[in-house]
């Protein structure tokens, strides 16, 4: 047994000069990329700046932080999460039939071909470029926080949606097309049900997403706790960004607890 293995050991292959290679290709492109990145040094008195910065974050201001106004943390909590709960409704509903077009075992490969190139181009832009155009459009506000995430979410729900489709049991649908069933029974009975919890599953994903990403677009006027945060921010007070992160953290845990429970029961059934 034990020559066996030894021969076995002799008889490997030997690549040490492909992986010395490699190795000394992969450093000399970590050294060669981290010769780009300069550093404009610390500005003056920027340790009591980050000192302040940490104070303030850790001592949130209270006032601020339960004050039920329409100025207050817990209504920028709620307009954050109205923005990323009706984006992802939107980028669902519009997803699904452009999903259904781009499935290549449903449509003919020309459309599939043509819906599959619109998702890249959607994909393609970034959210930032969407928040700026809506804002021209619709002015400052929710409502084109709610036109962005809307559009960003149609490029990752659709091919999430395009890969459900492609996976699914094709054998129910010939079970059903043998019994005589309609195309309306089929889609209801076959499709429907198979498709539905991965839907399901990647919408509250994306919601999840969509959370996290309506406070970035927020900082450029697309409503939510950006604006807030990055004028208490470039306005040195520190206490109020404090009060606004403390209130994200809790609305992101909250969603991500709750958004895990529903994906688990969803995927278990």
């Amino acid at each position: 047994m034990n020559k066996r293995i030894e021969e076995a050991y002799a008889k490997r292959p030997k690549n040490w000069v492909y992986n010395t290679v490699l190795a000394v290709i992969t450093i000399g492109l970590i050294i060669w990329s981290a010769g780009v990145v300069e550093t404009s040094g610390s500005t003056a008195g920027g340790g009591q700046i980050a000192r302040n910065v940490l104070k303030g974050l850790f001592t949130p201001d209270l006032k601020f932080l339960f004050d039920f106004s329409t100025s207050g943390v817990p209504y920028l909590m709620l307009e954050t999460l109205c923005i990323a709960f009706l984006g992802t409704i939107v980028g669902a509903i519009i997803s699904v039939p452009l999903a259904f077009i781009s499935a290549s075992t449903l449509a003919p490969k020309p459309i599939a071909f043509i819906g599959r190139m619109l998702i890249m181009a959607i994909r393609t832009v970034p959210n930032f470029i969407y928040a700026l155009a809506f804002i021209r459009v619709s002015g400052p506000g929710p409502f084109a926080g709610l036109l962005t995430m809307g559009v960003c979410s149609v490029g990752m729900v659709s091919k999430m949606y395009i890969e459900a489709i492609e996976d699914l049991d094709v054998h129910v649908v010939e079970s059903l097309d043998a019994a005589g069933c309609n195309s309306w029974q089929k889609i209801r009975y076959g499709i429907l049900p198979q498709l539905m919890p991965n839907f399901a599953s990647t919408a509250i994903y994306r919601f999840d997403i969509n959370l996290r990403d309506a406070t970035i677009l927020g900082m450029v006027g697309a409503g939510g706790f950006g604006a807030p945060l990055i004028f208490a921010m470039n306005g040195y007070r520190w206490n109020e960004a404090g009060a606004i992160l403390a209130g994200l953290i809790v609305l992101i845990l909250i969603i991500e607890f709750i958004s895990t429970k529903i994906r688990v029961k969803l995927t278990r059934g």
